[in-house]
């Protein structure tokens, strides 16, 4: 709005001071000339008078002092002469109001005694007889001689040229005013203008257009502003800039860490949050069943009242958290602006693979020393047997003996197995591949096994579907996969049930499958299965005095993943179980 502006506010207040200037200048002005024209004509007047008092008194015809009066006096004067026989004589004049005066008038009036008895000079304004207008009377004494002359003039005259002045004095105000207005626009647009510029300027700074430019118009004080603004535009440009690097580079370290971040107020508001602790808060929610609407940004009530203890207490907290399957470890620190605990920096890491890795551990070092101490034991007891004489017979010695080997080859192969797995887990596998000839290499394999399947009567069967003669892998290592998925089908089968190989390869893949009729493994077991020292239900081995070590599918895991390939187990109780793998040819 114009009248809420800067040039409004300018040119209104200067419109507003020369007007009251030139208000009480005129008011003066109009005083002092209607004074000034009052004194004039009654000096006019008395001029008038005293010319004629002089022709009286030096000349006594009075046919000359007549006319010579009338040529003496204005036209819209009249005068008066008082002679010393007490006769009054009259001149003409062109003011018809002047009629009025006459001799009886001015008898009866002081006028005429106060200039003989006093002998002064008279200067008055009267009230001109039966009129509403006024006039200007002067009186003059002829010295001693008894006589005295009256010069009378309408005051119209004086309010004429009063009026004439007044009107001149008006319209000089009044230019005087128009002027004033067009200088004052002129003056506060022209100061005005540079602080214009600059609150666009300041406009465009707030829309964060930090490159906006204030012309410098002049070299004045607006001007050194002008400069200062410049400079204060490139001053926040360099420190916004140097702010949003800074933010953008705490903001890419925050996101890109794997621990959760949380920054609280001390009303429980999440002010800065990142991805895992978002996760984080959205497993909360789902497992405490809230409702997340609205409350996206408030942290959750059990937190909150670590975070008001941790604010209060002004010492670190930690919390362990489990969460959705997960355990989490929290850690919250109250966060400070300078003496002034503003809130708290909450950082949350997921523990559940340390958990998980310390649980393994822990059922390594179980398993390790459970398969251990079954061989140690037995060679333990069977060497004290002989040691003691217990055996007595050569052939009770032998047997005692047998037994002693077989459970060391059982603890050597059960060490080879963990160092193989060891190193195949550490990444130090070494695969010497080469090409092999399927339809032979697989036919030698199941030959290997055929004693072993007609001992226990089960039928072994290979079905062979090969588009492709070769395969590009490890023969040995593969080998050992074949050795050991056989080997399991076999010694969970019964009698009667078959086991069945069935080998595809084509130009893309080699697929391989061991399927058997056995007593199959539950499904809430199948998920472990290749992990170490695996034996979901050791009952299910036919033969007893032939135990696993829970080893074989962990080692042939990780064989088929050092060939890229990959490895999958279907099975149900009573029914069966299959092992799938297959290996890319790139």
């Amino acid at each position: 709005m114009f009248w809420r502006s800067v040039v409004g506010k300018l040119a209104i207040t200067i419109l507003l001071l020369v007007s009251f200037v030139l208000f009480i200048l005129t008011i003066l002005l109009l005083e002092f000339f209607e004074n000034f024209h009052i004194q004039e004509a009654e000096d006019d007047l008395m001029q008038t008078a005293t010319k004629v008092s002089v022709m009286v008194e030096n000349h006594e015809e009075k046919s000359l002092i007549y006319e010579t009066t009338e040529r003496v006096k204005d036209a819209d004067t009249k005068v008066a002469i008082f002679f010393p026989d007490n006769t009054f004589w009259f001149s003409n004049t062109s003011d018809e109001q002047l009629d009025v005066i006459n001799e009886d008038w001015l008898s009866s009036e002081s006028y005429l005694t106060t200039v003989l008895s006093e002998s002064v000079q008279l200067q008055e304004q009267i009230k001109i007889p039966n009129e509403e207008k006024g006039a200007m009377l002067v009186g003059r004494p002829i010295d001693d001689s008894g006589a005295a002359v009256f010069v009378f003039q309408s005051l119209d005259v004086v309010d004429q040229t009063k009026a004439e002045t007044t009107k001149i004095i008006v319209l000089a105000a009044g230019i005087a005013i128009i002027l004033t207005t067009i200088f004052a626009f002129f003056l506060s647009t022209r100061i005005t203008k540079p602080l214009i510029k600059m609150r666009e300027a300041a406009f465009d700074l707030t829309r964060g257009e930090f490159n906006t430019k204030v012309p410098i118009l002049t070299y004045d004080e607006i001007g050194e502003l002008a400069m200062a603004f410049n400079r204060m535009g490139r001053q926040l440009k360099f420190h916004i800039n140097a702010l949003r690097q800074e933010k953008e580079q705490l903001s890419s370290i925050v996101s890109s860490m794997a621990d959760g971040v949380i920054t609280l107020s001390r009303n429980g508001e999440m002010i800065v949050t990142n991805p895992p602790a978002e996760r984080f808060m959205e497993d909360w929610y789902f497992e405490k069943e809230i409702d997340t609407n609205g409350i996206n940004r408030k942290l959750p009530p059990e937190l909150n009242a670590i975070l008001q203890d941790v604010i209060q207490k002004e010492e670190e907290r930690l919390e362990e958290i489990s969460i959705q399957g997960r355990s989490w470890v929290m850690i919250m620190t109250p966060l400070y602006d300078q003496s002034y605990v503003r809130g708290a920096v909450t950082v949350i890491r997921d523990m559940t693979e340390e958990r998980r890795l310390d649980k393994l551990r822990k059922d390594f070092i179980a398993n390790v020393s459970h398969e251990l101490r079954t061989p140690i034991s037995m060679l333990q007891g069977y060497s004290e047997a002989i040691v003691d004489d217990i055996a007595e017979s050569k052939e009770e010695k032998n047997e005692l003996a047998q037994i002693i080997y077989e459970e060391s080859l059982r603890l050597s192969r059960l060490v080879n197995e963990l160092l193989d797995l060891a190193r195949m887990e550490a990444g130090h596998i070494q695969l010497s591949r080469e090409v092999v000839e399927l339809d032979g290499y697989v036919d030698r394999i199941i030959r290997k096994f055929g004693g072993v399947s007609s001992e226990n009567k089960i039928e072994l069967l290979i079905e062979k579907d090969i588009s492709v003669p070769q395969a590009i892998i490890d023969p040995d290592r593969i080998e050992q996969v074949f050795t050991n998925l056989i080997d399991n089908a076999i010694r969970h089968t019964s009698e009667g049930g078959y086991v069945k190989v069935m080998l595809e390869n084509n130009s893309e893949e080699m697929i391989v499958s061991v399927e058997d009729s056995g007593s199959g493994i539950p499904e809430e077991d199948l998920p472990f299965v290749f992990e170490r020292f695996y034996k979901a239900d050791k009952s299910r081995t036919r033969d007893k005095k032939k135990k696993g070590t829970g080893l074989g599918l962990a080692i042939v895991k990780n064989i088929i993943d050092a060939h890229n390939g990959t490895i999958s187990v279907n099975s149900k109780i009573g029914v069966g179980t299959s092992f799938t793998f297959k290996i890319p040819k790139e």
